[in-house]
């Protein structure tokens, strides 16, 4: 017997027609799993929230201010019915032209100010930790096959309990560079609960290859908004190997890594522990800034201009940033990081 359970279809925004029709389509695409005593992926189409039911169907789903001194560092898929056998493919390196080292560094000082303005006014992390993120960060896309084509941002996510951060890091390919330019709350995987994931460290690209969705601002039956309110951007990085975070053996099993802000009345001011069932929840302000920047969306705007789908589900009123990339980088300090001292006397 198979049952084909999927809430998939409500959360996207029916933007135009042709957009809903393929919205009720995707629908079936989704994963039918058998019931048997084989494991079957976890998505969260709930924005991973309050549930351990998977897919059920009743969980419905100024002046200009010069960013901070920053460490310095030199830097050496269409969605699946199945979760994939092999790592997701990178997202193609654009030949977009190469930006000035002038360019690089204005826009580098317009978005730490708009970031202050729009995001967060904290103050940046310890030079200490920022240093160690970026040396972790760097390993982590040497070691993948993504290759920035052009100097863009990156979003880089510490998963450590101890830290819950989320950067925005600007590679500058010119002088070799990497800057951090604002810092905010989030969360990410959570131990101890069933069917809750802890989120994979690695290099993820939010490649044209899959589109993502609004969110529909529905509550579920414990009165939560999983994606957040109506309107919030809901990034999709496709299927990825996460660890279940209620098994004390470590077990691997598949897992949708999304990243989504979340319930802004009961679940955004508990952003910066971990609460996730595998996504990267973050705070509603975060959400719009990446949105209206287009800060990952480089493979999407040139997508727009064929597929009426992408150019649909991008702002109206959005601004795209030169910098703007593809990449989503999460590391992880708990080896580094013992103890909180960062997040007890550091209110970045």
């Amino acid at each position: 017997m198979v049952n084909f359970t999927c809430s998939h279809s409500k959360r996207w925004l029916p933007y135009s027609a042709g957009l809903y029709i393929f919205t009720l389509l995707s629908a079936f695409s989704c994963a039918a799993s058998a019931q048997s005593n084989a494991p079957s992926p976890s998505f969260f189409p709930d924005g991973d929230v309050g549930s351990t039911a998977l897919l059920s169907r009743t969980n419905p789903p100024a002046t200009i201010l010069p960013p901070p001194t920053q460490p310095t560092a030199t830097l050496p898929a269409k969605p699946l019915a199945t979760p994939p056998s092999a790592l997701p493919l990178p997202a193609p390196i654009t030949n977009a032209p190469a930006l000035s080292n002038a360019l690089v560094d204005q826009e580098s000082q317009n978005l730490h100010a708009a970031f202050q303005q729009e995001v967060s006014h904290a103050p940046p992390p310890p030079a200490e930790l920022q240093a160690l993120w970026i040396s972790l960060a760097r390993q982590q896309l040497e070691s993948s096959q993504y290759r920035p084509g052009n100097s863009q941002v990156v979003v880089l996510v510490d998963r450590n309990p101890k830290v819950q951060r989320l950067s925005l890091v600007v590679i500058n390919l010119n002088d070799q560079t990497w800057r951090i330019i604002g810092s905010t709350r989030v969360s990410t995987g959570k131990k101890g609960r069933k069917d809750y994931y802890i989120t994979p460290v690695g290099v993820f690209t939010n490649t044209a290859n899959r589109l993502g969705y609004r969110a529909l601002g529905t509550k579920n039956e414990h009165g939560i908004m999983g994606n957040g309110t109506h309107g919030m951007r809901v990034w999709d990085f496709g299927w990825q190997q996460g660890t279940k975070g209620w098994l004390a053996n470590h077990e691997q099993g598949p897992m949708r890594l999304e990243m989504h802000a979340t319930d802004p009345y009961i679940l955004e001011k508990r952003l910066g522990h971990t609460a996730s069932a595998g996504c990267i929840r973050i705070p509603a302000p975060l959400n719009i800034f990446l949105d209206r920047h287009g800060l990952l969306d480089a493979d999407y705007e040139q997508k727009s201009h064929t597929d009426k789908r992408f150019l649909a589900l991008l702002r109206k009123d959005r601004t795209p940033s030169p910098l703007s990339g593809v990449a989503v980088i999460v590391i992880d300090t708990s080896n580094t990081v013992k103890t909180s001292p960062f997040t007890h006397t550091h209110h970045f």
